[in-house]
């Protein structure tokens, strides 16, 4: 099932009910536009530069990203020795997607969301913020899209959930 983009006064009470960590891991997801896989394997030091570079791991493309500072506080205080989203067992391996995302769905359940609510919605937040301040090409390049066509499947992601929402083709 496709993730949906919800609105900002949905997502928020989304966020109200995660549990900490994974709170933070969505808000840098919306802030960067990293899938959740990358947000989870960002370290400590990275972090602590505010701007570095991801390897993306589902496309192996380099990305530059920078942390706005008050999240990346944020993320430092709750941080592990070496990841900054260390799991619960081992501190050396990144928290699991799966307990992001369960947590995540969870949430959108409490508060009767319609819209099917993933951590990757947090991706389609990014995209449509970004395309109404930047535009196409720059939404493209920050989502490593090589095609236009799926880059406005994420840039108009809420007028189709909207569309979906009300019954209009």
């Amino acid at each position: 099932m496709r993730s949906d983009w919800v609105s900002e006064e949905n997502m928020e009470h989304v966020l109200a009910a995660l549990m900490p960590a994974n709170k933070l891991v969505i808000q840098v997801s919306i802030a960067t536009g990293l899938r959740v896989s990358d947000v989870l394997n960002i370290n400590r030091e990275q972090m602590a530069k505010g701007r570095f570079t991801v390897t993306e791991q589902k496309t192996g493309k380099k990305r530059r990203v920078r942390i706005p500072v008050k999240l990346q506080r944020q993320c430092l205080a709750q941080a592990g020795q070496y990841l900054v989203f260390p799991g619960r067992l081992d501190e050396t391996r990144p928290r699991s997607r799966q307990a992001v995302y369960k947590d995540v769905v969870r949430a959108a359940k409490a508060f009767r969301i319609d819209a099917h609510v993933s951590p990757h919605t947090a991706r389609k937040i990014y995209a449509v913020n970004q395309f109404d301040k930047k535009g196409l090409d720059a939404v493209q390049r920050d989502l490593g899209h090589s095609s236009r066509e799926i880059t406005m499947i994420y840039a108009m992601a809420r007028e189709i959930t909207m569309r979906k929402l009300t019954g209009k083709k």
